[in-house]
């Protein structure tokens, strides 16, 4: 048996396509990150309701996921995520618009539809692995993760100058993160619409059955078997707890920073590692899910979130440095997560309705953030937050017994038992 999906030429063609829009839409992802818990609680007075912000985008990113899933699976990948970028785009101007004018309401619809950026980013990775073979998938899909690094990194040190430019142009100094992003994602979205052929999707469904370029979904099922659906159960609840955790320690940094008379700049330093960490890693978390297996990279990440709350519960609210190796560890144990967790997912769900189940996954991974950067504001407000620190990492451990039962009830690796899944050909 030779795995067509490793032969096919466009492979390469693809991932460059996919690794050059990712580029772009870094930036936009960067800006509601580094200065949407500011601008919310500048506009509204209030620490309690500053994790609102990433509460919406994450929300409207659940909602854009759905979505996007299932047009991928109907009209395949370049016009699914080409669309998630547009709205992302359109969401940043209203958070502009909104900064300028002073109105809240505005602000909080265009936070909901900025958060399907976020959304698409995400959801590329999983175009990196259509055509990809199952001991490759997790190396496949980094190489799309590592690709945002670039523009997430720079974009949180552009605040500054991008407060000023804001300025000059009689817009609010936090808004001005808000511009580039609707330059970003709308490049990004370009990009994938125009260069993004042949669709990874569609060509590997076709390379799996030449008769079927489009499944039926009235007949067709994603899940194959009850081993399957515990195994997508168990890469949901991964990524889940990565994405909770992660946003709920990620959204009050900055504001905990500020609050002990740190610059927005330096919170945009801090959250640039935090970035970097969570994307430049990735070639190194697919690598060590490919050669040591899902699951162990999958506890791995539990640990290394709880390093991450521990760091940051203990840090002196003066160290920059620690907080920023705290949120280093942030990243890190969330990129473990995310590809470990894409891994299994992949592995068992068929090309049939891959792209749909793909979907509704990362829509509990979106709830998962908005809720922690809804209760994160909380948690300070009445609490502190080294509390809300610490809790995150109590939460990212509780993941290790539910890995350990897993591995003992079943003890096949799903690399080893899914491969049927992708598209192949007698030779």
């Amino acid at each position: 048996m030779t795995t067509a999906a490793a032969l096919h030429p466009a492979q390469r063609r693809i991932l460059t396509i996919l690794v050059t829009a990712q580029i772009l839409s870094g930036a936009g992802l960067a800006a509601g990150i580094t200065v949407g818990a500011l601008l919310a609680e500048d506009m509204l007075n209030t620490t309690g309701l500053s994790g609102l912000p990433s509460a919406l985008f994450t929300a409207g990113s659940a909602a854009a996921a759905a979505v996007i899933g299932r047009t991928s699976q109907r009209l395949g990948r370049r016009i699914g995520l080409a669309a998630g970028y547009a709205a992302g785009a359109l969401g940043a101007c209203g958070v502009v618009v909104a900064a300028t004018i002073d109105n809240v309401t505005l602000l909080f619809t265009a936070l909901v539809v900025y958060g399907a950026g976020t959304a698409t980013n995400l959801q590329a990775r999983y175009s990196g692995a259509d055509l990809a073979t199952p001991g490759h998938r997790a190396r496949a899909l980094s190489t799309v993760l590592v690709a945002t690094t670039l523009g997430a990194v720079v974009g949180p040190n552009l605040v500054t100058p991008l407060g000023t430019l804001a300025r000059a142009w009689n817009i609010p100094a936090l808004a001005g993160p808000f511009l580039l992003a609707a330059v970003a994602y709308a490049a990004a979205g370009i990009v994938l619409w125009s260069l993004l052929r042949p669709d990874p999707l569609i060509t590997a469904r076709i390379l799996a059955d030449p008769d079927t370029s489009r499944p039926d979904e009235s007949t067709s099922v994603s899940i194959t078997s009850a081993d399957n659906r515990r195994r997508v159960l168990l890469g949901a609840t991964v990524m889940v707890v990565a994405q909770l955790v992660m946003v709920a320690i990620m959204t009050m940094t900055p504001i905990h920073m500020q609050h002990h008379g740190h610059s927005v700049g330096a919170a945009g330093a801090v959250i640039a590692v935090h970035i970097a960490s969570m994307y430049l890693p990735s070639p190194l978390s697919g690598f060590l899910v490919d050669r040591y297996g899902r699951m162990p990279i999958a506890a791995a990440s539990g640990l290394t979130l709880l390093a991450a709350g521990l760091v940051a519960a203990v840090a002196p609210p003066q160290s920059v440095a620690l907080l920023a190796v705290a949120l280093g560890l942030l990243g890190l144990g969330w990129s473990f997560g995310l590809v470990s967790g894409t891994a299994i997912i992949t592995d068992n769900t068929s090309l049939a309705t891959r792209a749909k189940t793909q979907g509704l996954v990362d829509v509990t991974i979106a709830i998962a953030g908005a809720g922690g950067g809804l209760a994160s504001g909380m948690i300070v407000a009445t609490g502190s937050y080294p509390l809300l620190a610490l809790t995150g990492g109590i939460i990212a451990v509780a993941l290790l017994p539910v890995l350990v039962l897993t591995t003992r009830t079943n003890s096949t690796p799903p690399s080893d038992t899914h491969q049927s899944t992708a598209p192949s050909t007698s030779k």
